[in-house]
């Protein structure tokens, strides 16, 4: 991708002006010197399939793909990495020449955050997570191809817990218990994972989980990054956990799309301090 050449992005997803991609990329193309623009798609599911049409016909290197979508939108597309065909996911979309090609960077971007962040080493730790939706997936995914000694799965459906468990049996030792037995999961538990919306802005009072079980737990992380500290890491920090806010998976996972868009390494700095001051946080603070 030259400098030349003036790069179409975007993002789609229902809803959608929450979202905070199109401050973080238009941060990213800034620092790298790059003409285009990254706009926010507000798309319901029955414009799906026009939708992707017009990304491949009106020129769009790429998009980003959120709730609901990253499972119906598999249908439209011409290939899938590994990755995305195995999580059942697609958040990156490439348009290769008008051939449209689907990846799940939300796994490998949590990873990278979680290490860099909170566990530099996830090899034999015994790691609960909470949720098994379309979060968990991405998640349990690139967490298995880490070594764990092990991956439990907490669902107030047991049943699709048990049934991912199942699916990637040869990834790893992947359980699935009811959430009922929550205190049992977190017993020797190294690290704690929320997937699900529990907690996320507006409803910032909610737990996922009654955090006098987190005691004994080394670190604690939350895919929410709004708020930045929800109430289940703000207890866990005070219970003596390590904690690990949303705010680093959310900009790996776009970092990733951004190489796969332009071939240039993306400005990490700058795209976390983008979406901090956005959200009213300097970066020195954040």
């Amino acid at each position: 991708m030259t400098q030349s050449q003036e790069l179409r992005l975007g993002v789609i997803g229902d809803p959608i002006a929450h979202s905070k991609s199109p401050v973080m990329h238009a941060a990213a193309l800034r620092a790298r010197d790059m003409a285009g623009e990254y706009i926010a798609l507000h798309v319901t599911p029955d414009r799906l399939e026009e939708t992707i049409g017009a990304v491949r016909r009106q020129g769009y290197r790429g998009i980003n793909v959120t709730i609901p979508h990253k499972e119906n939108v598999m249908a439209y597309l011409d290939e899938l990495s590994d990755e995305a065909r195995r999580i059942g996911a697609v958040n990156t979309i490439v348009n290769d020449g008008g051939r449209l090609i689907g990846r799940n960077t939300d796994g490998i971007g949590y990873v990278r955050s979680l290490k860099e962040e909170a566990a530099a080493r996830l090899e034999g730790r015994r790691i609960v997570v909470i949720g098994a939706g379309g979060a968990a997936r991405g998640i349990v995914h690139a967490l298995a191809a880490e070594g764990p000694d092990r991956i439990t799965l907490l669902n107030r459906t047991t049943q699709r817990a048990e049934a991912l468990a199942r699916e990637w049996s040869d990834l790893a030792d992947i359980r699935a218990l009811a959430s009922e037995r929550t205190a049992e999961a977190l017993a020797d538990a190294d690290i704690v994972i929320n997937t699900t919306s529990v907690g996320m802005h507006p409803h910032t009072e909610e737990l996922p989980l009654d955090p006098a079980l987190l005691r004994g737990t080394e670190i604690v992380s939350d895919l929410i990054y709004n708020p930045l500290e929800t109430r289940l890491l703000k207890q866990a920090r005070e219970a003596g956990c390590v904690t690990h806010g949303g705010l680093g998976m959310f900009v790996y996972q776009g970092a990733y799309a951004f190489e796969y868009w332009t071939g240039a390494p993306a400005p990490i700095e700058e795209m976390r301090a983008a979406v901090l001051a956005s959200m009213g946080v300097s970066a020195r603070n954040g």
